[in-house]
């Protein structure tokens, strides 16, 4: 026994040990994906028709492209093409100013994203490209991150600094290039998953309003250019309003030769653009009025205005950038402080270039995937963001010029792209200097359009003033915590108003027009007339546990007024008033079948085995309700509380019959 024993404490110390493979990183990285792709397997069979589909609605381009009527579209995309890109030259410099990036990066930004969107894109008429709301959220990143304070470089005295302008725009541009490419991963992830339906809470006000707020943004941060004065930035909420101080307090220091130029540029510009509008008809081709001023200051002599009238030149496109740049991995170390900047330029972008593609595809009979937009979106992001490109949406301004010159299909994009390919690698030297605040002058005279939208306020008053408050407050919350934090509570905002009108409905009775089946308020209308014996009693909205209380009480009192208007009436009249009597039972009958035979007071109810008879007297008050309508087509769901709340109505008025 004593031999077993130590036999078996002999075996528990004997070490062992197993000998493994172990693998590396890289092939346990694969056995992973092999297990992914197994499993999937099992869940999905993809037959060749379907992966065909799937793979055609991917790429858009391979099912229209064989099919393009090149007789009909070819002479009408050629033109719309060329007009858009010569747009994208002075708008892309422009907008890459709110960007706070230089110049030449708005024209990369006009070039390889409208590559992908013309391969990956559903609608044909939008012009994607630089859009002034994207530019401004983009910049308010970058100034964020790269303030100018982070690039003061000690001069040659001992209390000088100097600015690295080169070192700043060098990490301005990587900032924004890694903004876009995470808010291109969000719009594809989107996509994929199929949340297209995102956008159904971005109502009209609420985008229309936020374009509009967007602008001031846009233009207070252009209003250092026009002046030629160099502000404190500001940061978070309130600063537009910190800004629009600062820039009021610096107003005395401004450079005349600056506000000159400006003013001359803004006067000429909307000079033209009405003489283009005017001469629309007779001239198939707008007026390209921002590049012939463009033009017009390139040819002046810049040393002269730099000495006499001191004004701010821009290095718009050095020989440095005159060619296509290799692709960039983003700073991944930049990605955690971006993130919620990245999902609102996601959303809004998205909002913008899907609010105007339906409109262009209910105008022109063709339908836009709101899923594939996602896709095609979140790869020019994406793809763009490598090539040090900044966030792209639609233009409104462009998408019209581009349908009134006669484009017809994505093909007038891809040629708008080669123009700015072109341009990028043959005449960009023509463009390498011009004043600040010519650019500036022309992203003012491209906002009158989102200014006209003030106009929204009166037709809303109008039409639907729950809409006029959601765009009043979507344009205070933009203004006041800037376009990011304000983009969230514009939707928050706009969500609690949907759950206000279902929790605050309007309760009515409802009355019958002469001589037809229509039933109306009779509160908001005069002519109706209620039917005697019967109240039909209507709520504007769902049943559910968040009204249900007040729709009980809304109907006590309906009958509570009734009942008492008729006993006033009545003994005004000398009269006694009759009321139903109930069963001396009094226990709820259970209707199951109940019909008028001509004269409503004369009700009478089939009686079955297991349901009572409700009689009213033969000469009824007509005044009085002897039947209750509740009126429930605005009712499309019912939960458990609303369920018991029309048992309890049922209950509370018996006699009275509910239906």
């Amino acid at each position: 026994m004593e031999e077993e024993m130590n036999v078996r404490d002999l075996r528990k110390r004997v070490p062992y040990q197993i000998q493994r493979d172990v693998l590396d990183e890289l092939s346990s990285y694969f056995v992973l994906l092999c297990f992914i792709i197994f499993y999937f397997s099992l869940f999905i069979r993809c037959t060749g028709p379907r992966f065909k589909s799937c793979f055609l609605s991917f790429v858009p381009l391979l099912t229209w492209l064989p099919r393009y009527p090149f007789r009909e579209n070819a002479i009408g995309d050629l033109i719309s093409g060329i007009s858009v890109g010569i747009m994208h030259l002075p708008q892309g410099m422009a907008y890459a100013l709110l960007a706070a990036v230089p110049p030449v990066f708005g024209l990369y930004s006009s070039f390889y994203p409208i590559l992908i969107y013309f391969i990956f894109g559903t609608s044909k008429h939008i012009s994607v490209g630089t859009y002034a709301v994207m530019s401004v959220m983009i910049g308010s990143v970058t100034e964020r991150l790269a303030p100018d304070s982070d690039f003061m470089i000690p001069g040659n005295d001992t209390n000088s600094t100097t600015l690295d302008i080169i070192g700043r725009d060098a990490e301005r541009v990587k900032i924004a290039a890694t903004v876009t490419f995470l808010s291109g991963i969000f719009q594809l992830l989107l996509g994929l998953v199929r949340f297209g339906f995102v956008v159904t809470y971005l109502s009209e006000p609420l985008v229309r309003a936020y374009t509009t707020a967007a602008a001031i943004h846009v233009i207070v941060s252009q209003l250092k250019y026009s002046f030629g004065i160099s502000p404190q930035r500001y940061s978070g909420p309130l600063s537009l309003i910190y800004t629009v101080i600062e820039i009021c307090a610096l107003l005395g220091k401004t450079n005349i030769g600056t506000l000159v130029v400006s003013i001359v540029t803004i006067l000429g510009l909307v000079a033209a653009k009405e003489l283009s509008a005017l001469a629309a008809r007779k001239i198939p081709v707008p007026i390209p009025v921002e590049l012939i001023t463009v033009s017009y200051f390139i040819q002046l002599n810049t040393h002269i205005i730099i000495i006499h009238l001191q004004v701010q030149i821009l290095i718009c496109i050095s020989s440095s950038h005159l060619s296509l740049q290799a692709p960039v991995a983003p700073a991944v170390s930049l990605l955690g402080s971006m993130v919620g900047d990245a999902f609102a330029l996601a959303v809004v972008g998205y909002g913008i270039a899907i609010s105007l593609g339906r409109i262009f595809a209910l105008k022109y009979a063709y339908k836009v995937d709101s899923n594939q937009e996602l896709i095609a979106l979140g790869l020019s992001n994406a793809i763009g963001g490598l090539f040090n490109c900044f966030a792209i949406s639609c233009s409104m301004s462009r998408s019209m010029v581009q349908v009134s010159t006669g484009g017809k299909s994505q093909v007038a994009g891809a040629i708008s792209a080669v123009v700015i390919l072109v341009i990028l690698l043959k005449i960009g030297e023509l463009f390498e200097e011009l004043p600040k605040a010519v650019l500036a002058a022309i992203i003012y005279v491209n906002l009158h359009g989102m200014m006209k939208q003030f106009g929204d306020i009166c037709s809303l008053w109008r039409t639907n003033k729950v809409d006029m408050v959601v765009w009043v407050m979507t344009m205070i919350l933009t203004v006041l915590l800037n376009p990011d934090l304000g983009l969230a509570a514009s939707i928050a905002f706009s969500i609690l108003t949907v759950v206000f009108r279902t929790q605050l409905p309007k309760y009515s009775i409802l009355g019958q027009v002469p001589g037809t089946d229509i039933y109306r308020p009779v509160e908001d209308y005069h002519q109706v007339k209620e039917i005697p014996g019967i109240m039909i009693f209507r709520s504007s909205a769902t049943l559910y546990f968040a009204n249900a209380e007040m729709y009980i009480d809304a109907l006590y009192e309906k009958c509570l007024c009734i009942l008492t208007e008729s006993v006033v009436s009545a003994f005004n009249q000398g009269e006694e008033p009759q009321f139903s009597e109930t069963d001396d039972s009094g226990e709820e009958p259970e209707l199951s079948h109940a019909e008028a035979n001509g004269d409503v007071n004369k009700l009478s109810v089939k009686e079955s085995k297991d349901v009572a008879t409700v009689e009213v007297g033969p000469d009824p008050d007509s005044t009085l309700p002897q039947a209750i309508i509740l009126d429930l087509s605005p009712v499309n769901f019912l939960d458990t509380v609303g369920v018991k709340t029309l048992r309890n109505v049922r209950h509370n008025l018996y006699p009275l019959a509910i239906y």
